[in-house]
């Protein structure tokens, strides 16, 4: 874990961190957040990380629940609710429980555990892009976090009806080797209950990180409005993007990477 190596200064980037986001909030008037991640050898530790990053005024904070586990999960989800914090779920670890085909479990096992466990939000997978899966299983388990009542689909790996009752949801993370191209096919996937997290698709942006982050906003935007027209994303994706670079500096600069 990036927090548990010694020249990682957790408390140093943390600062660094709320200055940066602090600042971003003044120039915008948008509320930011960046996903601080409080995952510690120990209960106590994280905690006082957690408790750290509310006294910086810090909306949301990230925590490995897998290789932290499910007990100091719980725990930390219990805390953000009372403390008014949004907890953010990396599943850490995963690859080695649910890639491997000779042993483990399949990740929906894994999302209902989380959900179970409490979170806002977790790390799904894209179907597209880096972290690339079958769309009917991904729909399914993404079905099974965020739904009150899910039927029956063995198509999509939900081998029985599930009946979350009254338990929170949680919303799915796209995340891993995203960009602008991709968009049609995310908002398509996971549609407006979702978190879209795009890294390198930000930051590799040939003007800089802010550009970036307005080509993928742009993108979002167009491809939210033609599917409320009634397009059809799948389809008709690529000339959506090509439509919006046309009054978008920054999405055709993205356009040509």
């Amino acid at each position: 874990n990036i927090n548990s190596q010694p020249f990682m200064r957790w408390r140093d980037r943390f600062l660094f961190v709320a200055e940066a986001i602090h600042k971003a909030q003044a120039e915008t008037g948008e509320i930011k957040g960046h996903y601080l991640n409080v995952t510690a050898a120990t209960c106590e530790q994280m905690f006082e990380r957690a408790g750290f990053a509310k006294e910086l005024e810090m909306p949301i904070i990230m925590h490995d629940f897998l290789t932290a586990g499910f007990t100091a999960n719980t725990s930390l989800a219990k805390w953000c609710r009372k403390n008014g914090l949004l907890l953010h779920i990396h599943r850490a670890m995963h690859a080695v429980i649910d890639r491997q085909r000779n042993h483990g479990m399949h990740f929906r096992v894994l999302a209902k555990c989380l959900r179970m466990s409490g979170g806002d939000h977790i790390h799904t997978g894209t179907v597209v892009g880096k972290l690339e899966g079958d769309k009917a299983s991904t729909l399914g388990f993404i079905d099974l976090l965020r739904e009150d009542y899910v039927e029956q689909d063995k198509s999509r790996g939900v081998y029985f009806t599930q009946d979350w009752a009254g338990m929170g949801g949680v919303m799915a993370v796209a995340s891993g080797g995203i960009h602008i191209w991709h968009m049609p096919a995310l908002v398509d996937i996971f549609g407006d209950d979702s978190v879209l997290q795009f890294g390198g698709g930000t930051l590799g942006h040939p003007w800089g990180n802010a550009p970036g982050a307005t080509a993928n906003r742009v993108a979002l935007e167009a491809c939210i409005q033609a599917r409320n027209e009634g397009r059809n994303l799948v389809r008709e994706g690529p000339d959506i993007i090509k439509e919006a670079a046309k009054w978008s500096p920054e999405v055709a600069a993205a356009c040509e990477l």
